[in-house]
């Protein structure tokens, strides 16, 4: 495990920690999944070994409440996610749009141009967790110039409608996926689903399946580091 110093920033109106080295060649931005604290990412830095800036930006939302410190890139139907929990059955979202996902895409591309304004001629992975990862494929699509490569932890098929007519925009990027095969809370088949879009589009994937839910196991925490060493 490495040893980094944390640097708090506030980039395009968001809370940031930047973590890594100065003279970093790569630019990873890294987003937290929904009801996370901000910083929720931070303590997968020093594990992931790879000679990489990293930006943890922290969602414009505040769920508040009983949530404490939780946010969110756009809000969610709890009362559903709770019934595909009890149900053990998660819905399929390819056909959806969710409101506020616009809002967080608009953001978090101010977020990439100040981070590339910031660290010039520096080169962008853009990747996340969950809703983290929904959001990091859906600003990767809409980018005037591909990102240097996308990092997709457990996330899912949303607004296919939207993003199938772009998906050729990353054709020959490295994109890194991975899922569980128990996740309760995003389907394995939705993921695979959005892993052949993307192949089929011409982006070189990388597909970690492992046997456990919604989460970021060790293995691919090993994954990501290759990865962007790769990079």
């Amino acid at each position: 495990m490495q040893k980094l110093s944390i640097e708090r920033l506030e980039l395009a109106g968001l809370t940031a920690r930047v973590v890594g080295p100065a003279d970093a060649k790569v630019t990873a931005i890294l987003m937290h999944g929904f009801g996370a604290p901000g910083d929720d990412l931070v303590g997968l830095a020093p594990y992931i070994d790879a000679p990489v800036r990293f930006v943890f930006p922290a969602a414009p939302l505040e769920l508040g409440g009983l949530y404490g410190d939780a946010r969110a890139w756009w809000l969610l139907d709890l009362a559903r996610l709770e019934r595909d929990l009890a149900s053990g059955r998660p819905s399929d979202r390819s056909a959806e749009i969710p409101d506020g996902l616009t809002t967080a895409r608009e953001t978090v591309l101010r977020l990439v141009a100040e981070v590339q304004a910031r660290y010039a001629d520096n080169r962008i992975v853009l990747g996340g967790f969950s809703q983290g990862a929904m959001t990091a494929l859906d600003v990767a699509l809409h980018l005037p110039a591909a990102p240097a490569g996308v990092v997709l932890m457990s996330g899912t098929l949303l607004a296919e409608s939207v993003w199938g007519p772009r998906m050729a925009r990353l054709a020959g990027v490295p994109v890194l996926m991975s899922h569980g095969r128990a996740d309760q809370l995003l389907p394995f088949a939705a993921a695979e689903t959005l892993r052949d879009k993307l192949t089929a589009a011409g982006a070189k994937v990388e597909w970690h399946a492992f046997g456990g839910g919604h989460e970021i196991p060790p293995q691919v925490v090993d994954a990501v580091g290759a990865f962007l060493r790769r990079i």
